[in-house]
């Protein structure tokens, strides 16, 4: 008797310890555990911790509420310019609601996935290159509000939505760099020409300042000519100014003036005055001496004899 009271007792310790792992459950912190109750949704979903179930009635489903990061295949589409293009992106969701995201749709992850395809390719044929390459925020923003909207349905909340690349045809690559080039010559282009401009005013300022003092054309030739000699490496040829012989040939000249005046005054000193010049003969005169005999032309003059 005692020993069947023995072996019931085992066999009912046994039962009830494999009923206990049967019924024993532990659902993660970062986890849910939705309950099916013969087909049916239980009144409450399990939070973390250990928990209890009936064995083969209860079914318990574990759904992952971490932040899923989910990248999207790259999606080939055309502009609203009509330009082929290949975009891909990632999407990062949520489950908010356990039971809906079991309940509401067979797979939540694979449904969110044909979502962000589809959303993606209509975001591409409503925006233009430009867009793309560019103002990337705002079609983050309309894919997330494209894909939210029937995702809150599945108990399933999108967090963000990012376009990671956006692949361009190579015609188009260089279309795009020789515009971009073209831009970058026409920058420099105009800020060339602010800069001649700048440097004429500057340049007319200087000449004017200089034409009042010609002396400072010639401290700036000095100072170019000391600039260029620093470099040991070179050749320097060094053009001689007009100016400078304009000033040699005045002072030249003055030199010559102020010798031949010194020579004239000195002349002048040792020298004795000239006799007055004589008086012209009259007509009458000349004309007695003309007429008088060869042998009386030899004859002393009058104011000579005694």
């Amino acid at each position: 008797m005692v020993e069947e009271l023995v072996t019931a007792g085992v066999a009912l310790a046994c039962t009830g310890t494999v009923y206990l792992m049967a019924a024993a459950r532990v659902v993660k912190q970062y986890e849910r555990g939705v309950v099916l109750r013969l087909g049916r949704l239980a009144s409450e979903v399990r939070e973390p911790g250990f928990t209890m179930i009936v064995p083969v009635i209860d079914r318990m489903r574990k759904v992952n509420m971490q932040i899923v990061t989910m990248p999207v295949p790259a999606q080939e589409g055309i502009t609203r310019d009509n330009v082929t293009v290949r975009v891909d992106a990632v999407v990062y969701f949520k489950v908010v609601d356990a039971a809906d995201a079991v309940i509401r749709v067979e797979d939540y992850r694979f449904a969110v996935s044909q979502m962000a395809q589809t959303s993606l390719r209509s975001i591409i044929g409503k925006s233009e290159l430009d867009d793309l390459l560019s103002n990337r925020e705002k079609l983050n923003q309309g894919l997330e509000l494209m894909m939210d909207s029937p995702a809150i349905g599945w108990g399933v909340t999108v967090d963000r939505v990012e376009i990671k690349d956006v692949s361009l045809p190579e015609t188009m690559k260089r279309s795009m760099a020789r515009q971009a080039e073209a831009t970058r010559d026409r920058r420099a282009r105009v800020i060339n020409a602010d800069a001649e401009l700048q440097a004429s005013r500057k340049l007319a300022e200087a000449a004017e300042a200089m034409s009042d003092q010609p002396a400072a054309l010639q401290l700036r030739l000095l100072q170019t000519v000391v600039a260029v000699a620093a470099e040991k490496n070179s050749t320097l040829v060094l053009p001689f100014p007009v100016e400078l012989l304009r000033f040699l040939e005045r002072s030249g000249l003055q030199a010559q003036a102020q010798t031949a005046a010194a020579e004239a005054e000195r002349d002048g000193v040792q020298r004795p005055a000239p006799a007055a010049p004589r008086a012209p003969r009259t007509a009458v005169e000349h004309g007695a001496e003309a007429a008088l005999p060869p042998e009386l032309a030899d004859l002393p003059p009058v104011e000579d004899l005694p």
